[in-house]
């Protein structure tokens, strides 16, 4: 069996993996909030899901996390009334992004701290494992 402060720390880096593919999927969507497309009538860019799943690590003899899939939202495009851009159809209306950046923002702030919270769970698992390396010498 593994030693479980080393577990913790493998557990904890499939937990920065998960939450940095969240956030560099967040970071596309933010991108792209205002990329209409580039013929009369086109679709815009599309946001950007992330879906994730339970992994059994049987090394660990725990469950992990993994990314799952990346996939598009299917939320209707706003339109918005903009004749004089390059995306506007025959009636001057241009679909939009269905990226709601009021979404993406809290997402980001959640993403976010719970990188950290992992981060933080590692260093405590390195300290720990530091510190019984200390005792075994004296």
């Amino acid at each position: 069996m593994i030693d479980p402060l080393i577990a913790s720390g493998k557990l904890s880096s499939a937990g920065l993996e998960a939450q940095s593919a969240r956030l560099r999927v967040i970071s596309e969507n933010i991108a792209n909030a205002q990329s209409t497309g580039r013929t009369p009538g086109s679709d815009p860019y599309a946001r950007k899901t992330i879906t994730f799943k339970a992994e059994l690590d049987r090394t660990l003899g725990a469950s992990s996390v993994a990314v799952k899939d990346i996939g598009k939202d299917e939320a209707p495009f706003p339109v918005e009334y903009d004749p004089g851009n390059p995306a506007a159809d025959e009636n001057g209306m241009v679909k939009k992004p269905n990226v709601n950046m009021l979404i993406e923002m809290a997402d980001m702030r959640e993403a976010n701290r719970t990188y950290q919270a992992n981060l933080q769970m590692m260093k405590q698992a390195r300290a720990m494992i530091s510190a019984t390396i200390d005792l075994m010498r004296g």
